[in-house]
């Protein structure tokens, strides 16, 4: 008995270990929100905050527009969620389901431009956007997420799953292409349609670089954006107990989706391996 006790006490020690491991930014920052400026950089750091204090939280509220900043974060968040679901569905649906002249080609330059780095992009599409004088405003953040090649590579991949056999059926029953896959093909992809939603709303939420290019007044912040120059107290001078503070209200919501919907993240990484 002792001998097979042994891997598994191991095995759980191991995962302990790394559950600690994992956790520990996690909880360096929420204490760290309850120390004071000095406190918070001091050496040997306070492990433990021996005296808390919510003056972080209570000037964040006083002093900056925290409930503008989380209205601009959702809206942004929210809203091209649901756009990168219609677009993306869509785009499987045709391309896995629908035989066209073109289509695994069309599909191959969607996946190449899945390997094109986020930052080679960001002065182009910032220059569309002052074109179309979208700079500084939530559409102008917002609409570049649109055309997401990973959503529609997860999708794809989805939706190819499915029997040919209902879709069949349904023209037999007189559905058009759009009946089909509002009737047919989108409650069977629920699964996968979660797992990109939840997927977008996190990249959205935290897609700092990007907010940070396009929004220029204090207003139309976003949480992560808004945190950053908070914290600030001369140039070249932090206020790491109100950046620790900002960073828990900012990812405070991310954490709450991901815990709520952990199953579908699970289910997320195999989807792409799934044969097509």
């Amino acid at each position: 008995m002792k001998e097979s006790r042994l891997p598994r006490y191991s095995a759980n020690l191991g995962l302990l270990l790394l559950v600690l491991f994992f956790l520990w930014p996690f909880y360096w920052m929420v204490s760290g929100s309850f120390k004071n400026s000095s406190v918070s950089i001091q050496i040997p750091p306070e492990w433990f905050p021996l005296h808390p204090t919510l003056d972080n939280y209570a000037t964040l509220f006083a002093k900056h527009p925290i409930n503008s900043w989380f209205y601009n974060s959702f809206f942004i968040s929210v809203v091209s969620t649901c756009l990168v679901i219609v677009t993306s569905s869509l785009a499987s649906y045709s391309l896995a389901k629908i035989r066209f002249r073109g289509s695994k080609a069309l599909f191959g330059l969607m996946v190449a431009a899945m390997a094109i780095p986020h930052s080679v992009l960001l002065i182009p599409l910032f220059n569309v956007m002052q074109q179309f004088h979208l700079v500084n405003t939530l559409w102008g953040v917002l609409l570049p997420v649109v055309g997401w090649p990973f959503g529609v590579f997860l999708l794809k991949q989805f939706i190819q799953t499915l029997p040919e056999e209902l879709i069949d059926a349904a023209k037999i029953d007189g559905c058009s292409e759009l009946m089909t896959f509002r009737k047919v093909i989108l409650p069977l992809a629920k699964p996968g349609v979660a797992v990109l939603a939840i997927f977008t709303f996190v990249n959205s939420w935290n897609d700092y670089v990007w907010q940070l290019i396009m929004l220029n007044e204090k207003h139309m912040y976003t949480l992560p954006v808004g945190v950053k120059f908070a914290q600030k107290i001369q140039e070249f001078d932090n206020n790491m107990g109100m950046a620790m503070a900002g960073a828990v209200l900012a990812t405070l919501p991310v954490l709450i989706v991901f815990l709520y919907f952990q199953k579908y993240f699970t289910e997320g990484l195999t989807l792409g391996a799934v044969k097509g």
